[in-house]
């Protein structure tokens, strides 16, 4: 393929820069590496995070899949997937089993990934101590002393609010029992898939300028209180109208003749390969 820019958009030393911190992040599960974020043809806050990682390490051997909130077809990953098809050539699938890179934008998607696989979250914040700390010098400080306090303060005001944590997303968690860290903006349901996953799992934050990482077989925990156990959003009893699952992260929709209301899966891949008889 007659590419009209240098392989994967960036140049190789931008390229080797960004995978000197991914390197690092890896060694240092759970830790916030700062790297030289770049300038990308699309805005900050859409993805650049994430897309420079997938840049820096895409070959042209892999196989790329690109979601956004469990869509493969939404206008971020359709993009995401123009840019980097046009810059590399690489092959692209909608089938999670097929892929060794996903790059994903708040969900993990439902298949369990295996290793020998990457999962690229885009992240906005970061810093999970941002919600009572603006100061970074304070929260490195804090990282480095291993001084959470702040965050448990959080959930335990949530619990007084409202009976229960009410982190919809993003709920923190607790890397090889050393660093906090968010876990990007992915759903309550998915925090468990990234307790010893067999992917690598990679997180970029663009504007931030932050790289981070959970290596494979990771120990990953979730925070909670022992009398107030961390409990994921339940779909009990709801199913898909499509592919008729159950069991699933769903979103819940409303049918506009009629209003009422329906659920359908999040992960529009697997619901279509269900449809398609390739999954039970």
């Amino acid at each position: 393929m007659d590419l009209k820019y240098n392989f994967a958009f960036f140049d190789e030393g931008s390229k080797r820069e960004i995978r000197r911190a991914t390197l690092k992040a890896i060694c240092i599960p759970g830790y916030q590496v700062p790297f030289a974020s770049r300038e990308m043809p699309i805005a900050r806050g859409w993805g650049t995070g994430g897309l420079q990682l997938t840049l820096s390490i895409i070959g042209r051997d892999d196989v790329l899949k690109v979601i956004d909130q469990g869509s493969d077809e939404s206008v971020n990953a359709v993009n995401i997937k123009k840019l980097i098809s046009k810059t590399t050539g690489t092959e692209q699938t909608d089938d999670t089993t097929k892929a060794t890179i996903i790059q994903s934008r708040h969900r993990i998607p439902e298949i369990p990934l295996r290793e020998g696989q990457i999962l690229v979250l885009q992240v906005p914040i970061p810093e999970p101590l941002r919600l009572y700390e603006p100061s970074e010098y304070e929260t490195k400080k804090l990282h480095a002393e291993n001084e959470y306090s702040g965050a448990w303060l959080i959930l335990f005001e949530q619990i007084m609010a409202y009976g229960n944590t009410a982190t919809g997303a993003d709920h923190p968690v607790m890397v090889h029992e050393r660093y906090v860290m968010a876990p990007s903006p992915i759903p309550r349901y998915d925090n468990p898939r990234l307790d010893r996953s067999e992917a690598l799992i990679l997180f970029g934050a663009g504007r931030e300028k932050k790289v981070y990482a959970v290596p494979p077989y990771t120990k990953v925990e979730s925070l909670a209180f022992e009398d107030y156990p961390f409990e994921v959003e339940s779909f009990k009893d709801k199913r898909c109208r499509l592919c008729k699952a159950s069991g699933l992260f769903m979103d819940e929709m409303a049918d506009e003749k009629t209003g009422e209301t329906f659920y359908q899966c999040n992960d529009t891949s697997q619901c279509v390969m269900r449809l398609n008889g390739k999954l039970p």
